[in-house]
């Protein structure tokens, strides 16, 4: 199925950067600086757990993010 997004969402899209790294546990205060800056940071799921419950909400698994990648080469 072909998703139709607005020039907005597509933009949005666009906007978000990904992060990917092995560090574990980042502070809250530098994840929240990501947040804002719309800077996704993407781990491995097992170093998921080395961050706190609101963090882990927020967190891309590197699987996702290849997912993510396919599904926009198509």
């Amino acid at each position: 199925m072909t998703e139709s997004l607005s020039f907005h969402e597509l933009r949005q899209r666009l906007q978000v950067k990904h992060l990917l790294t092995l560090e574990p546990g980042i502070s809250v205060k530098q994840t929240a600086e990501m947040q804002a800056k719309q800077l996704q940071l993407v781990l491995p799921r097992n170093l998921h757990t080395t961050y706190k419950p609101d963090q882990q909400a927020w967190l891309m698994d590197v699987s996702d993010f290849i997912r993510l990648v396919q599904a926009r080469q198509v």
